[in-house]
Order: structure tokens, then sequence, then C-alpha cells
């Protein structure tokens, strides 16, 4: 079984829609300040500052846990 051209740029276009979906989901809930959870930490200085975003990725990766999961599960 080859892997056609046309095939190819259908997985090409699902990627770059799945990139803007996530780039605009991240705008949306940054404006909300989603990414400012309790468990997120910052430091910084005049001229620097560390991010650390230890609660959003936590959650964000439960989030992609369980999507992965529900894809796994229903394509059996």
């Amino acid at each position: 079984m080859g892997f056609e051209p046309q095939q190819l740029g259908k997985w090409l276009i699902g990627f770059g829609l799945l990139i803007v979906v996530i780039g605009v989901l991240a705008l949306l809930l940054g404006r909300i300040d989603l990414f400012r959870l309790p468990g997120d930490f910052s430091w910084g200085g005049r001229n620097w500052r560390i991010y650390l975003p230890l609660a959003s990725s936590i959650i964000l990766s439960l989030l992609l846990t369980l999507i992965l999961w529900l894809l796994h599960y229903f394509r059996r």
C-alpha cells in the first residue's frame, strides 16, 4: 500500500487546521486568564521574567490524555 500525494495533502491540511484551532484557543483562553492558575509560578526582576506554568501543563496533559483515549476507544 503506497502513500499517495493526495493523501499527504489531506494530512497536511488537517494538521494545519489543527494548529490554527489550537492557536485561536490559546489566544481566547489567554484573554480570560486561564493560563494564570494558582499552580503557575512566575518570578522576575526589572529586565527578566521566568514563567513556569505547572498547573496549566498538568491540566493540558490530562485533557490531551482524555482526548487521545477517547479517539482510541471509538476507533476500535
